[in-house]
Formats: structure tokens, sequence, C-alpha cells
């Protein structure tokens, strides 16, 4: 079941459901979802020098990502062809029996700016800042403002809870991340040196 409005600003209430901060509930709790604003940070990738990148290497991921920080007032050029990582303003804490999808708003949609490639889910128990994966796939460059309602989250509510939520008992990569965070593939299972044989 997918939550309307009432049922989202019930959870809300009773606190099992949090987005922090929700500065205007009247504006981004719409129908069935909730608008979330961009925050300030954003990771870039650099064009130049990079033969390609190894999703087991830890370094070279980090080699090749800088980080800008935009002022409260500011605005962040997403230029035609771009790809970075961005964050929202809001914290979210998702419970055990919900699964929040991340999703573009249709009028940022209408001007060729997306927020993920894949990762459009927050499973069950994650708490954090929600990292964008933000692409201009038009021909003219995005003026993006921190603090604009950038994407949605809509709920899903599971038959029954997650028996082992997302979180540090899973050795969940990205719990409690604050701002956008670069990949941590090089942490997954297969790159670990333990596989199975």
């Amino acid at each position: 079941m997918i939550l309307s409005d009432g049922d989202i600003l019930r959870r809300l209430e009773a606190g099992d459901l949090a987005i922090e901060p929700l500065d205007d509930i009247e504006l981004q709790v719409q129908p069935a979802s909730v608008d979330l604003r961009l925050g300030r940070e954003f990771l870039e990738f650099e064009h130049a020098n990079i033969p390609c990148i190894h999703p087991g290497s830890e370094s070279e991921v980090s080699e090749y990502v800088s980080e800008t920080v935009v002022p409260e007032d500011g605005e962040f050029i997403l230029h035609p062809g771009d790809f970075v990582l961005g964050t929202t303003k809001e914290r979210v804490e998702i419970p055990a029996d919900l699964i929040a999808h991340v999703e573009g708003r249709s009028s940022l949609g209408r001007l060729a700016v997306v927020v993920h490639a894949t990762a459009g889910l927050c499973d069950p128990g994650y708490r954090g800042q929600i990292t964008l994966e933000l692409s201009n796939l038009g021909r003219a460059p995005v003026a993006l403002n921190p603090g604009m309602r950038i994407s949605q989250l809509t709920f899903t509510e599971l038959k029954t809870p997650a028996e082992r939520p997302y979180g540090s008992e899973r050795g969940s990569k990205y719990q409690d991340q604050a701002g956008p965070q670069a990949s941590k593939i090089q942490g997954d299972h297969e790159f670990s040196g333990n596989q199975k044989e």
C-alpha cells in the first residue's frame, strides 16, 4: 500500500517516520509524497586524466571526486551531460515497515534534470540524508539552488516489517550519512577478498 498524505502526516506525528527539517508541511507534503529540498554540498567527478575507475579501488574513487559547497543564496550550474552527486537538505528515518522511493519532480524532469541513475530506494531502517545522482540530459545548463524542492519521496508499506532492516547490524555502508557520499562499492563482498570459491 502506498501512503497518502494523511497516512504520511499520521506517521510523522507518531514519530516512527522522521523527515527533518520539514519546514513547510503545507508545501512539502503532497497528496501521496513528500517534497525534499536540495542541500548545499555536491561531489563532482573530474573529467580529465581518468583512464577508468576500478570499483574495487578506494583510492581511485576518491582521487577523481572533488567537493563543492554552494552558499545558501548561491546556485550550482548543472551542465548538459554532467553527472554529480548532491544531497537532500532533509534527513530521513525510515521505519522497518516502510520503503521510501526517491523520485524526481516533474517540473525539473521537464527541464531534463534527473535525480537518480539507479539508487531510487531507501530501505526499511535507513537513516540519514539522501544522496542524489543528478544528471542533466538536456542541451542547456540548469541552475540548481540550495533549498529548492528537488525530489520527492513516496512510501510503500510492507506486508510485514523487515526482519533485518538496513543498519550497522547488516554492515550497511551508508547508514547515518550526512552530505553526498561517493560510492563505497569497494566495501562490497566481491571486492573484499572474502569471496566464496
